[in-house]
């Protein structure tokens, strides 16, 4: 069974324009972008339900001080942690996934 879609004629910047036209499947692209986009309003949301704000300026703090890290840390380094991260990620989905079939 194939999933339902709608056709929408939409208007982009030029910039977006030509991003699209190098895209292989530029739907798939833009549903993508518009999924995680979801996804950050919907986390934003929650943030704020929970009493927390996001605002400019802790966002351009946070960035300082994480570019701040980056600066200090050798590549082999961050390289080591996002590889750490992304070894508990799978970690994690093949275990729930172990846990499901069981």
């Amino acid at each position: 069974m194939t999933a339902q879609v709608r056709k929408l004629s939409i208007s982009v910047p030029p910039d977006v324009a030509e991003q699209l036209e190098r895209e292989p499947n530029a739907s798939a692209y833009i549903t993508q972008a518009v999924r995680d986009r979801m996804r950050l309003d919907a986390l934003a949301a929650e943030l704020a339900h929970q009493g927390i704000s996001i605002t400019e300026q802790g966002v351009a703090e946070a960035r300082a001080r994480r570019a701040a890290v980056e600066a200090e840390w050798p590549a082999e380094r961050r390289q080591a942690v996002r590889d750490r991260v992304r070894q508990h990620l799978l970690d994690e989905a093949n275990g729930s996934r172990q846990q499901s079939v069981a």
